[in-house]
């Protein structure tokens, strides 16, 4: 009796156990939008019904687009530099600096990686101070180096090819340094700025001499007893490396959420996704909600 009592128990509780894991299918989950069309600042409003447990929000934004949620790398960013220079003291000798980059630097900043990269010369691009501080270099394309999921590193080289008395001789002085990516939907990444571009400075001749670094300029350092030849370069970067877009966690199992909203800054078609999930310590079901939300421009 006893035996049978027990096999009764045993069965029960299994029973009881499947029940408590089993968990709640997506079928009973929906997302609705209130309307399919909005302007630009008005409350879009989504409709939540079903109750899942976890909600995660995709609004379809760059930054927010669910397909990219991998996404380490992108083609077809534009890429330009600019940066502000001022031709000091003595005479304005345009000659002596050099703006250089590289797409095969080893990102090892010794005498022997430095010259065995390949450096295109791109002074040409750039226009530089003629005596007056701040000039500013323009936009440079370096669209031509951008190359799929290649690195590039940036460098100012000071070379003189006659020892000038202090009276003549003039020093570099650079202001301001931004190097920016733009993506396909005019959206700009800053990559580096004078502070964050990690410079590093190696001299080759005039040991004795060498760029001058701090997180606001760059400044070259005259040498009246022999020639000169300083770099200094940044760290690499990799214009098309972007970060996988995140979505917005909206909700957890100790909410209850029947709607949402969010406002669009700007107008076009907009995939928003819904990633919703059922959990517990034995397994997860999730499901993706998934459509396009028009946004207007706004009226005049």
């Amino acid at each position: 009796m006893n035996r049978y009592f027990i096999l009764i128990v045993a069965v029960l509780l299994l029973s009881s156990c499947q029940k408590r894991y089993e968990l709640v299918t997506m079928d009973t989950v929906a997302v609705q939008l209130e309307k399919d069309t909005y302007a630009v600042g008005d409350t879009v409003r989504f409709l939540i019904s079903g109750n899942p447990d976890n909600m995660v929000f995709w609004s379809g934004v760059p930054g927010h687009v669910y397909e990219y949620r991998n996404r380490t790398f992108t083609e077809g960013n534009v890429l330009s530099l600019n940066f502000k220079s001022y031709s000091q003291y003595g005479q304005v000798d345009q000659t002596n600096l050099k703006v250089l980059v590289s797409n095969d630097f080893t990102g090892i900043y010794d005498s022997a990686n430095i010259r065995s990269a390949t450096w295109n010369d791109i002074t040409d691009r750039a226009v530089l101070s003629s005596g007056a501080d701040q000039t500013p270099s323009g936009e440079i394309s370096l669209d031509d180096f951008a190359s799929a999921n290649k690195p590039i590193a940036i460098a100012f080289r000071y070379v003189t090819s006659v020892v000038k008395p202090a009276t003549t001789q003039n020093r570099w002085v650079l202001r301001s340094f931004d190097l920016n990516s733009t993506n396909a939907d005019g959206d700009v990444s800053l990559l580096a700025s004078m502070s964050t571009a990690g410079w590093t400075s190696r001299s080759f001749a005039g040991t004795s001499s060498n760029w001058a670094i701090s997180s606001s300029q760059l400044i070259t350092t005259r040498n009246f007893a022999e020639l000169d030849d300083d770099w200094v370069i940044t760290r690499q970067f990799n214009p098309n490396k972007v970060s996988p877009d995140r979505g917005v966690a909206i909700k957890n199992i100790s909410e209850n959420l029947s709607e949402y909203t969010a406002v669009y800054d700007r107008p076009g078609v907009f995939r928003v996704t819904f990633v919703v999930t059922n959990a517990n310590v034995k397994s997860q079901v999730s499901a993706i909600k998934e459509f396009d939300l028009h946004i207007t421009p706004t009226q005049q």
